[in-house]
């Protein structure tokens, strides 16, 4: 029997289970290093600069190709970029045998961020493609949300258990299996689907959407850690030229490289700033907990993996659920309803004393306000034309990596603010600079004093972001409240 684009593929559920797997690992993977990153540093003796790029390479690739992999895939094949992205992230992780130095990590890095910007849009792609049925659609978006808030709570804890008793190496090789069998079930589950009529390549276009958005990337990331620097200064001058003129040439063609007037759906909008918003608060804070979880209350990595876990299930349960809550109490509800339980997780850190009970409770309410991811993808891939499935998808994965971005540099720049206020004048570079700067200083000069100073400005620029954090992400749920149309219903959008 032919199988007609229109109708459901008759093996997505098992192509889900692909597809959701191979997002699950390369979520991991973000994840993982932050965990392998002292041993690979005492191995290799990266210098500072070489350490920046070895944490910041693997972002800046992913946010370049983006764009230019979910277009690619709307012509060449969507299973074919898929497959493709398998293919080269697993020859990179198994690359690492060869790397004896951090010049050769970095190549690594770079060559998984390939990788995982072929493989990240692709998923979401595939699944408006197969899944025809908008119920079945939004609870196939629920999994593979569900996979993505698993990946990130399970890199820890994954690369604690495999740093315990392997080298550094053994949290590359770890894709390559998972890589192979994905491959595999992929060639035999995954059906073909690309853009009927997808117009001419947009090669300047393309050149415009790598370079701005690596520019972007970079200069958030370089103005948080270096400040207002004449680098800063260039890197965020070429991308507002070059993505002001991205975003003019994808307006003024009629077969654009990304669909840019997808915006022009508040309901789309209003998804696309769920994904940022939420990852700016989450990326900002898990980067301050651990470290809280590790200098301050001495976790293990994987003591604090583990402790991390409330959040994974807050978010693991809710997920498959939010589309069929969305359905009984409304989209809008769901969406708008979701952040603000999270910002009131966010605003918990702030008000409650910081044992581990109470900050697992915290991070229960962040998770399950992050199940919102759910109907917010659903929003964004069942509002959008099977034929602009790639757009759609680049626009919700660049959200989570510039949020993730953002996070970072903004609220990691406020916690870093708040810490040095707590400390006294007269503290040195050193202390001041970070607390395991601190720390370091304390344990040389036998100061028990100073260490603990330290670490209670650290606990109290925590809460302080904390609260921020929260009044940010209670602001955009108002805002998406807004944006969101009052009836709108998964079942009956476009498809």
């Amino acid at each position: 029997m032919t199988h007609h684009p229109t109708d459901p593929h008759p093996r997505r559920w098992a192509a889900l289970a692909v597809l959701s797997a191979s997002l699950l690992l390369v979520v991991m993977d973000m994840t993982i290093l932050n965990v392998a990153l002292p041993e690979l540093s005492a191995d290799l003796r990266p210098d500072a600069v070489q350490l920046l790029w070895i944490v910041d390479v693997y972002s800046l690739v992913v946010a370049g190709l983006l764009v230019t992999a979910g277009a690619l895939g709307d012509r060449w094949g969507r299973k074919r970029m898929l497959l493709s992205g398998f293919a080269v992230f697993g020859l990179a992780s198994v690359a690492v045998l060869w790397a004896d130095g951090s010049a050769e990590v970095i190549a690594v890095r770079a060559l998984l961020g390939v990788g995982g910007a072929m493989i990240m849009p692709s998923t979401l792609s595939m699944i408006r493609s197969m899944f025809t049925d908008p119920g079945e659609r939004a609870t196939a978006l629920g999994i593979w949300a569900t996979m993505a808030s698993a990946g990130a709570a399970l890199g820890p804890i994954a690369g604690g258990l495999l740093l315990e008793h392997f080298s550094w190496q053994a949290a590359f090789l770890v894709n390559v299996p998972v890589m192979a069998a994905a491959i595999a079930a992929g060639l035999v589950l995954l059906p073909e689907s690309r853009s009927a009529d997808p117009g001419r390549w947009d090669a300047w276009g393309t050149v415009l959407s790598i370079a701005g958005m690596v520019a972007l990337v970079y200069a958030i990331k370089h103005l948080a850690s270096d400040g207002w620097t004449a680098g800063t200064a260039a890197a965020a001058l070429l991308a507002v030229v070059a993505l002001a003129w991205f975003v003019r040439r994808c307006l003024s063609r009629p077969d654009p490289l990304l669909e840019i007037r997808l915006f022009r759906n508040g309901a789309f909008t209003s998804g696309t700033l769920t994904a940022l918003t939420s990852s700016i608060g989450l990326a900002g804070m898990m980067l301050i907990l651990v470290q809280w979880m590790q200098l301050v209350r001495d976790y293990s990595p994987l003591q604090t993996g583990l402790a991390l876990l409330p959040m994974a299930l807050g978010a693991g349960v809710l997920s498959p659920l939010a589309p069929a809550i969305a359905a009984r109490i409304g989209t809008r509800t769901v969406l708008a309803g979701g952040m603000a339980v999270s910002g009131l997780g966010f605003l918990a850190l702030w008000t409650v004393p910081l044992t581990y009970p109470w900050v697992a409770f915290s991070l229960l309410l962040i998770g399950a306000g992050l199940g919102s991811l759910a109907v917010a993808s659903a929003v964004i891939m069942s509002g959008t034309p099977v034929e602009k499935a790639g757009s759609a998808a680049a626009i919700e994965e660049t959200s989570y990596e510039l949020g993730a971005t953002l996070g970072v540099a903004v609220l990691g720049s406020l916690a870093a603010a708040f810490y040095r206020g707590g400390l006294p004048e007269n503290a040195t570079a050193q202390v001041r600079e970070s607390l395991g700067g601190a720390l370091v200083v304390a344990q040389e000069t036998g100061s028990p004093g100073l260490a603990d100073q330290a670490e209670l400005a650290f606990t109290d620029s925590l809460q302080l972001t904390s609260l921020y954090g929260g009044i940010l992400i209670l602001v955009a749920a108002a805002v998406i409240w807004r944006l969101t149309p009052a009836r709108l219903d998964l079942a009956s959008v476009q498809h």
